[in-house]
């Protein structure tokens, strides 16, 4: 597949009016949960295979960014996070600003005042970095829309949103689009490695698709993210791999396509315990997994066999499980989370969600 050259993102200061001395907006962007994983990146945040996730509802971050013009030139800003100064997250900001000042030439002409508040637990086994990056993205677009001279299309504003916010978190990319979305190279998903796209394509049993997350641990993971990538560089069975997500995803294509929930659930599966599987095989070896996500595993597996209910599991690089199920399903598996899963998550804590419509302005 084609490259999407980088000077689409790109615009000189004289495309800019700079009348605006302030301006605020605010954004809500949620998280989404990968049903295809990306593991491994390669150059400017590229991924080396592609991926496939449900874009979540109520797991969002809410981000509100005021531009004030300055007369110093250099990226400068505050950032409090649920009403308190993060310096460490401010600095990582700061940073991000100072890598995508080729994009977003603007940004060294204002002060950034960023508030931010997340709808769910911090270590709750839903992506902040992909909500907090995507809605960070969509207010710095939509800035940058106000000061064009030319205004940007809808898809031209959306796509230049979820390029920025890959700069940031390769999965934050996906959070920009509403239901389902793709991202990376690939033939069956026309999707490119530069941004994300949405994804229609699946039958009506998957819309509105229901997620209840069960919260193992609350703790800290055992390795980053960022780490759990980097480890892919020279793992032996990387390249292994790369081809077994090129293969899920046309299978898990297919299934969304037919409305087959038991290819799905296979398809979906697989991948948590093949992501699960590398990090155990890795140097050094990480078990991200706890004894209760093993027993939660095998008892939504005991359910479905025993009754035949649509429902599955996947997992994120931690030991929290995600439980996915048709809106059909709600009522029998919700009292299957209460009966058989909440005694092993850790204060009983599940946090229920669904497939949801992207970012919201606010």
């Amino acid at each position: 597949m084609k490259r999407v050259p980088n000077t689409m993102f790109t615009n000189s200061i004289e495309e800019y009016n700079l009348e605006a001395n302030e301006y605020s907006v605010g954004h809500t962007s949620p998280s989404n949960i990968a049903l295809v994983k990306y593991w491994g990146k390669f150059g400017r945040q590229f991924p080396r295979n592609p991926s496939l996730s449900i874009t979540l509802d109520k797991a969002h971050t809410s981000t509100r960014v005021k531009f004030s013009k300055k007369d110093t030139q250099g990226i400068s800003l505050t950032f409090k996070f649920e009403g308190n100064e993060k310096t460490d997250f401010a600095n990582k900001i700061q940073k991000f600003l100072e890598s995508i000042v080729e994009e977003f030439p603007y940004l060294p002409l204002y002060h950034l005042d960023i508030e931010s508040s997340n709808t769910f637990p911090h270590s709750s086994g839903i992506a902040s970095s992909a909500s907090s990056m995507s809605a960070l993205a969509m207010c710095l677009c939509d800035f940058e829309r106000e000061l064009l001279k030319t205004k940007p299309s809808e898809e031209d504003f959306l796509n230049k949103a979820s390029y920025i916010a890959r700069l940031g978190s390769g999965s934050a990319s996906r959070s920009v689009f509403a239901k389902m979305a793709s991202w990376g190279e690939s033939y069956e998903l026309g999707s490119v490695n530069e941004f994300a796209s949405p994804y229609i394509d699946f039958a009506p049993l998957f819309e509105n698709i229901c997620d209840s997350v069960a919260i193992i641990s609350s703790g800290e993971k055992a390795v980053s993210s960022r780490a759990g990538h980097a480890l892919m560089e020279n793992h032996p069975f990387a390249q292994t791999r790369f081809e077994s997500a090129h293969h899920n995803i046309a299978t898990l294509v297919k299934a969304l396509k037919e409305g087959d929930f038991k290819s799905f659930a296979e398809v979906v599966e697989i991948e948590a315990l093949e992501l699960h599987g590398l990090m155990m095989n890795s140097r050094p070896s990480f078990i991200l997994m706890a004894t209760n996500t093993l027993e939660a595993i095998n008892r939504i597996r005991k359910f479905r066999e025993d009754t035949g209910t649509m429902v599955c599991f996947t997992l994120d690089a931690g030991p929290n499980v995600h439980i996915l199920y048709p809106q059909s399903e709600k009522s029998t598996v919700l009292k299957f989370i209460e009966e058989e899963i909440t005694p092993l998550t850790q204060g009983g804590l599940v946090i229920h969600d669904h497939m949801g419509n992207g970012p919201v302005k606010l």
